[in-house]
């Protein structure tokens, strides 16, 4: 693979300069044009150590207008990016629609550098690549456009690179005793980086292979590659046809034998606690709860619990519960509501990720990244392939928490339409409650069959051996809400 980036290319002053004059004035224009769309551009600087990436990464900031130019190096973890799944630095790094992020080294490095040391096995290092060709895929499916540059040398000209620069005062700085550890296992990340391009060339995110050692050459390439890519994308949003109206949701095929029968009408919401057990139960397992929250605090476990349900289900009081028995020092609840201007510039999922909690700490979400399979699926906001992909997206975003540690619980608190229609007239019958009632809740009560059948795809798409589902019977507040903190004591056990 990397033979084709070592022939040699290079350009004199004139033929660079003369080829700058029309590419910055057709860049800036590109750049100008991408402002108005919804397209994030994310642009990855990687390769050899010594091929310039870094003064790539300056004449971009140079060429482009730095108003619309969001730049990013990772390189060293902090404290916090460590107590957090590995994705979650990049999350919060991505471009908005309509901006360039220029990602100074990516979710490549740690991988390729870990395998190279043999701190991953190879199929290991392919099962990092292949989370990486679905990231890329979901950014993609999502708007995005990734330009996936990677900078090479040949070993000789490595060794050369590395000395010119350590014997100039001017550079010297610039070369790392990891460089040159690095040099000394050249041809193992040869063979691994391009196992890892391999595995992660695609059509929709191509590796462009650049001949680095020339500066002429691999800036000016750097510049028309980044300058194709969005313009390709321009012609593309011009060719587009508006898109039609949202259709309305079909309602699923009814089975031959229990047509409209769903998950949810196998909650038993009978269930139900009288007030003295309410209260021996209810005390009995917030003070276990107490306990484990400082337990987990101790032992650093972080916790994501999340809180789905009917309007007028609970979610509130029940969460109430829950906080009632830990330090307010350890948890933070984030409710969910319509997206800002700032969150629906990014993918849906990027609002959830910037909240995730640190190493013993909880995050509680009142309501949650399922809207995209729920009131967005039922209301039209998203399209179809759009909630049908969320599914995998989500599944691989879960998956990823508890990987790095995190205790995972969902509830989806569920009543009965009569018990609903009660709580809906009580809330407009007393003062203090009435806030709480909006035409908009009246309305979802009319869809109630189509969240039904929602609710049963996505208990049956994401209730996973690592993330999985508790359906709450709801119809009496008491049982629910015991349910709950009981459940959450026994995932934390689980772990702790």
């Amino acid at each position: 693979m990397f033979e084709a980036a070592e022939l040699g290319r290079q350009l004199t002053k004139a033929q660079y300069e003369a080829a700058l004059a029309k590419l910055r004035p057709a860049l800036l224009e590109a750049h100008f044009a991408l402002r108005d769309t919804k397209v994030p551009v994310i642009v990855i600087v990687s390769g050899a150590d010594g091929a310039g990436k870094g003064e790539v990464v300056h004449r971009l900031n140079e060429w482009l207008d730095p108003r619309g130019v969001d730049t990013q190096a990772f390189w060293q973890t902090s404290d916090e990016e460590r107590e957090r799944p590995r994705y979650w630095r990049f999350w919060r790094s991505l471009p908005a629609r309509g901006r360039i992020g220029i990602l100074f080294g990516s979710w490549y490095s740690e991988p390729i550098i870990r395998r190279v040391y043999g701190e991953l096995k190879t199929s290991q290092l392919d099962t990092e690549m292949d989370r990486v060709a679905f990231f890329e895929k979901m950014l993609v499916d999502d708007g995005a456009v990734i330009v996936k540059l990677w900078f090479h040398l040949s070993k000789q000209a490595q060794r050369h690179r590395l000395e010119e620069l350590e014997s100039n005062p001017k550079t010297h700085g610039r070369v790392l005793p990891s460089d040159w550890k690095h040099f000394k296992l050249y041809d193992k990340f040869t063979e691994v980086s391009e196992r890892a391009l391999r595995r992660t060339d695609s059509g929709h995110a191509p590796w462009h292979l650049i001949e680095a050692k020339d500066r002429r050459y691999r800036e000016l390439t750097a510049g028309q590659i980044l300058l194709q890519a969005i313009e390709a994308r321009l012609r593309e949003l011009k060719q587009l046809k508006p898109a039609p109206a949202a259709a309305k949701v079909a309602k699923p095929p009814a089975r031959r034998g229990q047509a409209g029968v769903t998950i949810l009408d196998h909650v038993n919401l009978a269930q139900r606690l009288t007030d003295k057990e309410y209260g021996t139960q209810l005390e009995k397992w917030q003070g276990r709860l107490t306990r484990l929250a400082w337990t987990a605090w101790e032992k650093q476990v972080a916790s994501v619990a999340v809180f789905e349900g009917w309007d007028a289900a609970g979610k509130g009081s029940a969460i109430r519960r829950v906080t009632a028995a830990m330090d307010p020092r350890l948890y933070r609840i984030v409710p969910v509501a319509a997206p800002t201007d700032e969150e629906r510039a990014q993918h849906y999922l990027w609002r959830f990720w910037r909240h995730l909690p640190r190493a013993g700490m909880a995050t509680i979400f009142d309501r949650s990244w399922y809207g995209r399979v729920l009131v967005e699926r039922v209301e039209g906001f998203a399209r179809e392939d759009e909630w049908r992909r969320a599914f995998l997206e989500i599944n691989d975003f879960e998956e990823q928490l508890a990987e790095s540690g995190i205790v995972v619980s969902k509830f989806w608190i569920h009543l009965g339409k009569e018990e609903q229609l009660r709580r809906f007239r009580e809330r407009e019958e007393i003062n203090f409650k009435r806030y709480k009632i909006t035409a908009e809740d009246w309305r979802n009560r009319e869809k109630w069959d189509a969240y039904k059948a929602a609710v049963n795809d996505m208990v049956a798409h994401t209730s996973t051996s690592f993330a999985p589902w508790t359906l709450v019977a709801g119809n009496d507040k008491k049982f629910a809400r015991v349910q709950i903190v009981k459940t959450l004591c026994k995932h934390l056990e689980a772990v702790l």
